[in-house]
């Protein structure tokens, strides 16, 4: 985080040392995003901006294709299913003709062999086919997923991705998978033994002066309802710091290994991925934080990336971008789960009071870069993101979680958030599509946790709908300052409204999303209530409320 970068960045890695990344050749002071930041910079334009292709008045056909699960395992995934994506887009895609709704041949091949024959319905996404693994080897390296579809009059149109299909892991520790239809961690109940989708919900914490003296914080974050745990490096003393792993997976906590400091280190990196490999509780490394602040060499992330898997292969990679603009596409083509922290309470948007300099796309550092200072910085972030990911092709191969702020009063953030507007923060980021939250940092106030207890209760209730692949979803509009997204399935629809405005307001819509509801049930209503009456819903939202219920 941001705080972590200007501060710690001066701070020496007592265990597993690395030596600095080389800042680019050009930098004659001290950049973040790229952009000069202290008293007396000039404005310069700091480049890496997204490439967004040119706009197509035609449609195109942006067709796709992506395993559902990733990895799938040997012996227990021998039979697996395929996503098919064949819808319109104005940006991504090829021209040909193809009417909406037909039914096209579609084949599968893995390394050139045919896996499968199925069909795809133009204008529609995230179809799904089985296939069968019982043809293939379980290998550590993926095999290269090609799909071919014929359209009308003789045209074809490919869409390549990977398969992976591993072997049992042979460290004897955990395998996390994800579900591309929804984004959804999948990870082996301590309980059941079986693989089930979480909503990770845990914060990032300090590991000396804190965790490493008093393993009962753990208990405590398991009594709140969190069900991960990411500290905060440097780990000198490796005694507590197994000590705290150890006591993590006693009481089914997951782990977030974070290697900010030597990621780019690849006998640090080497050290550290063999001696956790086999743990029962690791969840997901942890490689690059903010690494477009730093402007760390643009390959950094996805060497590391590489390294990791050649000596793992069983646990995902994620990283923590801070910058709205600066060489996006090179930075996360290391990562499979990409993070944001946009924080938006109690900054300056437009002037540095840390460095006395004006903020702009091309000057400055006021700690949420090209923000504006309020909530929808997180709303853009996340769908900038998630568009992004469309517009690169991977939306099937990148999740992204989101990075809530917990703190405050120091630095560029005037005020810590109250409970409430932490609360706010997640719903908007959920809402938008991130599927996990990661807040910094622990410790945090009393009121913060209160409120992340109330968001872990309603997890099994709002994931039922978020990880269902078949839900309808989408936003509705109601008005320029409530954010309302619904999920509709067969067994209800979920509506969860979030008011980013600091008076009350009230908001209805008819039910034309679930038109035979008679009854709102509660799932997260924090300053929110839901009605219904007269074929509408109403819904009363106090200053920056909550209101997440499900219609039935």
């Amino acid at each position: 985080m941001v705080l972590c970068s200007l501060f710690l960045a001066l701070v020496a890695p007592a265990l597993w040392t690395l030596s600095s990344a080389p800042a680019p050749a050009v930098a004659q002071a001290p950049t973040w995003c790229g952009k000069y930041y202290e008293p007396g910079s000039q404005p310069v334009n700091p480049g890496g901006q997204f490439p967004t292709p040119a706009y197509s008045e035609t449609p195109l056909l942006n067709f796709g294709c992506a395993p559902a699960i990733r990895p799938y395992l040997a012996p227990d995934d021998v039979e697996g299913s395929l996503v098919l994506d064949a819808g319109f887009d104005n940006y991504v895609g090829v021209h040909v003709w193809a009417p909406a709704g037909a039914e096209v041949p579609v084949q599968v091949y893995a390394d050139g062999q045919l896996l499968t024959e199925t069909r795809a319905t133009i204008g529609l996404t995230g179809l799904e086919a089985p296939i069968s693994l019982a043809q293939l080897t379980p290998r550590t390296t993926p095999y290269t997923l090609t799909c071919v579809a014929s359209l009308p009059g003789a045209q074809t149109v490919t869409a390549t991705n990977t398969l992976t299909y591993l072997p049992p892991n042979p460290y004897g520790g955990s395998t996390t998978k994800f579900d591309t239809r929804t984004g959804a961690t999948l990870v082996r109940s301590f309980e059941t033994g079986l693989y089930e989708p979480i909503f990770p919900l845990g914060f990032y914490t300090t590991f000396g002066g804190y965790l490493d003296s008093n393993l009962t914080i753990l208990d405590h974050m398991k009594e709140i309802g969190y069900n991960m745990v990411h500290p905060v490096p440097t780990f000198d003393n490796l005694t507590a710091f197994n000590m705290v792993v150890d006591r993590m997976e006693q009481l089914g906590l997951w782990l977030m290994y974070d290697m900010r400091w030597t990621y780019t280190n690849d006998s640090s990196v080497t050290e550290q991925v063999n001696s956790l490999k086999n743990r029962t509780n690791l969840l997901v490394w942890y490689t690059g934080d903010e690494p477009d602040g730093t402007s760390d060499p643009l390959n950094a992330t996805s060497l590391s990336r590489d390294l990791i898997y050649s000596l793992d292969g069983y646990h995902p990679v994620s990283l923590v971008l801070n910058c709205q603009d600066y060489y996006w596409t090179e930075y996360t083509s290391g990562a499979d789960i990409i993070m944001e922290d946009p924080y938006p309470i109690g900054i300056n948007a437009t002037y540095s009071v840390t460095w006395n300099t004006s903020c702009t796309p091309e000057l400055g550092d006021c700690g949420c870069d090209n923000c504006i200072g309020s909530y929808t910085d997180i709303t853009s972030r996340v769908d900038m993101f998630a568009q992004r990911t469309v517009l690169t092709g991977r939306q099937r191969n990148l999740t992204t979680w989101h990075v809530p702020q917990g703190f405050g009063s120091s630095e560029y953030w005037s005020v810590t958030p109250t409970g409430q507007e932490w609360l706010v923060q997640c719903a908007l980021a959920i809402n938008h599509g991130a599927r996990a939250i990661v807040p910094w940092v622990e410790p945090t106030t009393s009121d913060i946790e209160n409120s992340a207890m109330m968001l872990s209760q309603s997890l099994p209730e709002l994931t039922a709908y978020l990880f269902d692949p078949t839900a309808f979803t989408g936003p509705i509009l109601t008005s320029p300052t409530v954010d309302t997204a619904y999920w509709s399935t067969t067994e209800g629809t979920l509506v969860m409204a979030v008011n980013m405005a600091y008076e009350p307001t009230v908001v209805s819509f008819p039910l034309f999303y679930a038109p035979f509801t008679t009854y709102a049930k509660p799932v997260l209503a924090s300053g929110g209530n839901m009605t219904i009456s007269e074929g509408k819903v109403f819904i009363s939202l106090d200053s920056v409320g909550i209101a997440a219920y499900v219609l039935l």
